[in-house]
């Protein structure tokens, strides 16, 4: 039957839910269970491997739509904001889902046994990809989450199994965008350390010549490169960064909506307001206010 290889993992995420939740033992590994589609879920997704074993999501990267579902997965090889909603959820089958962050250290490493054949120069791909679930992950998966029923041997055996999981990755469909990660002179690479240094200082003027440089690139080919990776310009970038802080903070610290524009880099209130509002929907003050009173599940995948 088709999606066989999907049943043990089913059924362990349905029991690990119920004993954890969202956060599992294993560093990196989040899970998700939905009982009825969502509306526009706003989030940063890290480097990381995302499978749907029931139920469907779309995930939106700039003007990208990626869709996935049953025996899908979703590779994300750079650290990106997005906006998501889960499509296909009921009580009876809810959307189940994990994801497990991939370490570009260990990609690296084991980028030394394989043979390259000019990657380095292959262009940047974009930062999302939507994937079949080839049966072949299917049983170190299963393996690593079981593991979260026998905390003992997590030390020592799960760093073995996502070294497995990484290396069928990278040998199969998903290795080009993943090779990329790994290689420190790659066109992906270069963008990830300009992405890196927009993060750290997203509350700062944009200076693109200056993140050019960083990339190790013209103007020109840092520009081209960005969009391809991530769908949006530096400065469409930056926004997404700058309003979901604003939104964490209206949430943390109810804090006044002014001072939380200055204090994400915006010197207009005004122009702060009206882009928060095209991005979630509501005012900021209205925003905060809404989520604090029904607080939607936080969902990674």
């Amino acid at each position: 039957m088709e999606n066989d290889h999907l049943a043990p993992l089913k059924e362990l995420l349905a029991r690990l839910w119920q004993a954890h939740g969202r956060e599992t033992p294993i560093d990196g590994l989040f899970l998700t269970s939905v009982t009825v589609p969502t509306g526009p879920i706003h989030a940063v997704y890290r480097p990381s491997l995302c499978v749907v074993v029931q139920g469907a999501k779309t995930s939106m990267l700039g003007d990208r739509a990626y869709s996935y579902d049953t025996g899908k997965c979703l590779i994300a090889s750079m650290e990106v904001p997005i906006r998501a909603e889960i499509t296909r959820a009921t009580p009876d089958q809810p959307y189940l889902a994990f994801s497990l962050a991939l370490d570009p250290a260990t990609i690296s490493d084991l980028l030394l046994e394989l043979e390259l054949d000019g990657t380095v120069d292959a262009p940047a791909g974009a930062a999302l990809a939507v994937h079949a679930f080839g049966p072949e992950l299917a049983d170190p998966l299963c393996r690593l989450l079981a593991l979260c029923e026998r905390p003992r041997d997590i030390t020592i055996l799960a760093p073995l199994i996502r070294r497995e999981i990484t290396w069928l990755l990278l040998n199969g469909p998903m290795g080009p965008a993943l090779r990329q990660i790994g290689l420190a002179g790659s066109h992906m690479a270069r963008i990830g350390r300009a992405l890196a240094c927009i993060r750290t200082s997203f509350a700062d003027q944009l200076n693109v010549r200056q993140l050019a440089d960083v990339a190790g690139m013209s103007p020109a080919t840092f520009h081209r490169h960005f969009k391809a990776v991530t769908a949006m310009t530096p400065v469409q970038y930056q926004k997404q960064l700058r309003l979901q802080e604003a939104r964490r903070l209206l949430l943390s610290d109810n804090a006044d909506v002014a001072r939380i524009g200055y204090a994400i880099g915006y010197e207009s209130p005004s122009q702060f307001s009206r882009e928060y509002r095209r991005l979630f929907g509501s005012p900021p003050g209205r925003d905060g206010q809404q989520i604090r009173r029904v607080l939607t599940p936080q969902v990674d995948v």
